[in-house]
């Protein structure tokens, strides 16, 4: 992580296999500024709170895997592969109570599909609480990031596979949201 925190100029945030305060505390002293909980928080929401207590909420990203369920949004751990009994939007709002600064919402429904991000659940999400909301899953084009951070409600959106194959590179596509009178750093 220190290696990343040096070269880059952005807030870096780290994932994956952190299960408790120790393990946040590598990370952060590591370089990084945030540190995002998924499974980990399911299984212990203690944890949330106790990250939060201990690094402050602005450190602290509740990563959300949502899959839709006829007229509902279930969470999923484990990279989508285990379904939990709990609402994605309880959760969400649950994870704010507890003391998360953001939340990282990944629609398993559309990651990967380059068609759009779910702005219905994006939206559900970010009606339901006051901190900010990342949408991610869907992303291949620059309309769908307009449309998410208008009509999702989302205050930002992340990308991947459409920026590393080359199809969008992100100059355009600030310049693209900046024409679209959407707020960006240039």
């Amino acid at each position: 992580v220190l290696r990343t925190a040096r070269k880059v100029f952005i807030p870096l945030a780290v994932g994956g296999g952190i299960r408790s305060v120790a393990d946040a505390r590598s990370i952060l002293t590591s370089g990084a500024d945030k540190i995002s909980v998924n499974t980990a928080a399911v299984e212990d929401p203690k944890l949330i709170t106790q990250l939060s207590e201990e690094f402050g909420s602005q450190a602290v990203v509740l990563a959300i895997d949502a899959r839709r369920e006829e007229n509902h949004w279930q969470v999923f751990t484990y990279g989508g592969r285990k379904r939990e009994n709990l609402s994605a939007v309880e959760w969400a709002v649950e994870g704010e109570a507890r003391g998360a600064g953001e939340i990282l919402l990944t629609s398993m429904d559309c990651d990967g599909t380059e068609k759009g991000f779910d702005c219905q659940l994006t939206r559900a999400i970010s009606s339901a609480v006051k901190i900010p909301v990342i949408a991610s899953g869907g992303a291949g084009t620059p309309e769908h990031f307009a449309q998410v951070l208008t009509d999702g409600r989302a205050d930002a959106a992340l990308a991947a596979s459409m920026f590393h194959y080359g199809k969008v590179r992100v100059a355009d596509l600030k310049a693209y949201l900046k024409g679209q009178r959407i707020p960006v750093r240039l």
